[in-house]
């Protein structure tokens, strides 16, 4: 049809991506540039920024009625991400390029220049198109390292406006410009600190480990100058690298969040937010644009909460549904977001005030009633999902003296990546990979159930109402973890006792 010019882009919300078609009709009317299919005010104001960028590149816009229509009409379409999209439908519908450009999705924010600038969430975007059958991308050329980790599908790097006219078929001189690089952001924190270096506290780096080979929640307590930071720093040095889709996965959270080339790492992430951090910086939300928070960044990597007694007890809350849905379900006016939360949440906490309530060698002079009201800022629900709950002791120099080899960091990976191949071919008939995420229901059964003696022991918890039921089933999860690491069959007495002295800090 004669005036239409067709190409693609992608619309995202959270980390889901929808492919949008781009349409650009021209019609013999009085001059004017329209943009319709649901657009916020950055991507409304793509009329001038289009106009401005085709005169740079050599092609200015025909003096004609210009409408751009984004279909489907009933999806939410946010940012500045659809400029290149525009300007090149637009293209196509005046003849400069070929008509249809349907099956290429192009990506980028146009200057008034008429350089392509960067854009946030690039990674989710090209999986989306991926997925949805396209073949080839036109990127930004600042997007260009974090685009090339996203497999199966054609990336082309354009600087200007011109370049991707010339990719889709125009006979445009080139045009000299310098490559808009994303903006400085912060590195993915990403932490290898040895194990070794712990000396002292050879408990605290048994506790480490189990959590690290099941992925178990833990909860640090005890005085200040324990260790407990310095324990938490270590986990992520525990853990395997990560596999491409959970890689992929995490780097397009980070490619939401603005990391840029930064995104991508094979190790797990670590996040530490302050103990001042509001509940959209923890959990993720926004205004105008939904963006992830701090226990998305983390998935498949470590949330450190230092400090924890002192966020607020309604932000701490926040945790209890992402952690056991393992996703983050955020509803605004503009839509609703799903983000991946599967992360491995470590809190550490003083016990009270003065931080020596509870340690025998230690003198507390904070009154009964403080104590209570300072450590119930950890609500029992969101406890209650906690498996590991250890109390780290101050080092003395007889801990010290009395310490047994250190293990290091290598060690304890290599024990941690037997246990877990355990973990995977036991549930690989199931959705799960590790022991922390297998459900209740499913540990119940007569085939995974503990020895007879082991299990007595749990009923005798439940009867007296030292254990709730998830208590129960999180118990059963960590003495699976510990035969594991044994290379045990099964989980016996021995390992159930062992599982519950981890939960014993409260």
């Amino acid at each position: 049809m004669s005036g239409i010019g067709r190409t693609s882009a992608i619309a995202l919300l959270g980390i889901a991506g929808r492919r949008i078609e781009v349409e650009a009709h021209l019609s013999s009317q009085l001059p004017s540039f329209s943009i319709i299919g649901l657009p916020d005010t950055s991507l409304a104001e793509a009329r001038e920024r289009v106009r401005s960028a085709a005169a740079n590149a050599g092609s200015a816009l025909p003096a004609r009625k210009i409408i751009v229509n984004l279909t489907p009409a009933s999806v939410p379409k946010h940012g500045s991400g659809f400029d290149l999209a525009i300007a090149i439908a637009v293209f196509a519908a005046a003849g400069v390029v070929r008509p249809d450009l349907a099956d290429v999705v192009h990506i980028g924010e146009l200057g008034l220049d008429g350089r392509v600038r960067p854009v946030p969430g690039v990674i989710p975007m090209l999986v989306a198109a991926r997925d949805a059958g396209a073949v080839r991308a036109a990127v930004p050329a600042g997007n260009l390292r974090e685009a090339s980790t996203v497999p199966g599908i054609r990336i082309d790097p354009v600087v200007t406006l011109a370049d991707a006219a010339v990719l889709a078929g125009a006979d445009l001189p080139a045009v000299q410009a310098a490559v808009v690089e994303s903006p400085a952001a912060p590195r993915a924190a990403v932490l290898d600190a040895e194990l070794a270096d712990v000396v002292g506290n050879d408990l605290a780096v048994r506790a480490l480990v189990v959590a690290a080979a099941g992925g178990h929640h833990m909860l640090l307590l005890g005085p200040p100058g324990a260790g407990k930071t310095m324990l938490a720093e270590r986990l992520p040095g525990l853990l395997p690298d990560l596999d491409s889709a959970s890689a992929l996965e995490a780097a397009a959270v980070r490619s939401v969040a603005g990391l840029g080339a930064e995104s991508w790492t094979s190790r797990p992430p670590w996040e530490s937010p302050h103990h001042s951090s509001s509940a959209v910086a923890l959990i993720g939300g926004g205004s105008r644009m939904i963006t992830p928070g701090a226990v998305s960044r983390a998935g498949h990597g470590v949330l450190f909460l230092d400090e924890a007694t002192e966020f607020p007890r309604t932000v701490l809350d926040m945790l209890r549904q992402p952690l056991e849905s393992g996703v983050v379900t955020i509803h605004r006016a503009a839509g609703r977001a799903e983000f991946p939360a599967r992360f491995q949440l470590v809190l550490a906490a003083n016990p009270c005030p003065c931080g020596n309530a509870g340690f025998d060698d230690l003198a507390c002079t904070c009154p009964p009633t403080v104590v209570r009201r300072y450590l119930a800022r950890l609500s029992g629900p969101l406890l209650d999902r906690i498996d590991i709950r250890f109390a780290v002791p101050r080092v003395t120099p007889a801990r010290i003296r009395a310490a047994e080899t250190p293990i290091t960091s290598a060690q304890a990976r290599s024990a941690v990546t037997a246990a877990r191949a355990r973990m995977r071919e036991r549930w690989r008939d199931t959705p799960w990979r590790l022991n922390a995420h297998v459900s209740g229901t499913h540990l119940r059964r007569r085939a995974f159930a503990p020895s007879a003696d082991a299990a007595a022991v749990l009923d005798r918890g439940l009867e007296l109402g030292t254990l709730t039921m998830r208590g129960h089933d999180r118990v059963v999860r960590l003495a699976w973890t510990i035969a594991d690491l044994e290379a045990a069959p099964r989980p016996t007495l021995e390992h159930v006792r062992q599982a519950l002295a981890l939960r014993s800090a409260l």
